[in-house]
């Protein structure tokens, strides 16, 4: 797989998790697969190629949707907060890359937190609270701190914030991929249209039923 099509996976990585968080803070619900495989993301930490991740392209559909309308336009009609959040996602990863000591912590916790899933689901409540928790203790310690607009009534929900914790550090696993896989600010910026025509032609080998 090219570089391009790697990075063009990432980011609809990134952005699907960041579209997530803005359905959960502003309705409390979210598209459920999407979900699901976004949480996953965050515990194959050795994949062979990049879609291992995602484990197969129809799973990151809401993605390239958003992805692809933020480079049409600079802004999603359905996720309007989604380019900021991701934005914001660079910049705290680039605060986590000078920090080696709390990327290790994060390495043992989700290992920790990996042994559970012979007993849960990944998206069962007791993950996504330990995941909530992961983020909590170190990213969200840092002076730079994402924040999430919404319903106060479901930001303040204890299942709903752990979500939206949980999915945060998706995205930063996202972002980290991008990384690895080649991706920098300067390229987003210079290489908009490749990345643009590569994930529209992503988007069309995704099932046509998961695209709304």
């Amino acid at each position: 797989m090219s570089n391009m099509k790697d990075q063009a996976l990432a980011l609809a990585g990134l952005f699907q998790s960041v579209a997530l968080v803005e359905a959960l803070a502003k309705t409390g619900n979210c598209d459920k697969p999407a979900f699901d495989a976004s949480i996953q993301s965050v515990f194959v930490t050795a994949p062979k190629t990049t879609i291992d991740v995602y484990h197969n392209i129809n799973n990151l559909a809401l993605g390239f949707k958003v992805l692809i309308e933020n480079l049409e336009s600079h802004t999603c009609a359905s996720y309007p907060d989604s380019l900021r959040y991701s934005l914001n996602l660079f910049h705290l990863h680039k605060k986590l890359q000078k920090n080696p000591a709390m990327l290790a912590v994060i390495g043992q916790r989700l290992q920790r937190c990996q042994s559970q899933l012979d007993h849960f689901d990944a998206s069962h409540d007791n993950i996504i609270a330990a995941l909530a928790d992961i983020y909590s203790d170190t990213l969200s310690t840092f002076t730079f701190r994402i924040q999430v607009k919404g319903s106060f009534t479901h930001l303040q929900q204890t299942r709903n914030a752990n979500q939206i914790r949980a999915m945060l550090l998706a995205g930063v696993r996202a972002t980290m991929l991008w990384r690895q896989v080649g991706g920098s600010r300067i390229k987003l910026l210079w290489q908009k249209n490749d990345l643009l025509q590569t994930a529209r032609a992503l988007y069309q080998d995704i099932d046509p039923s998961l695209k709304h």
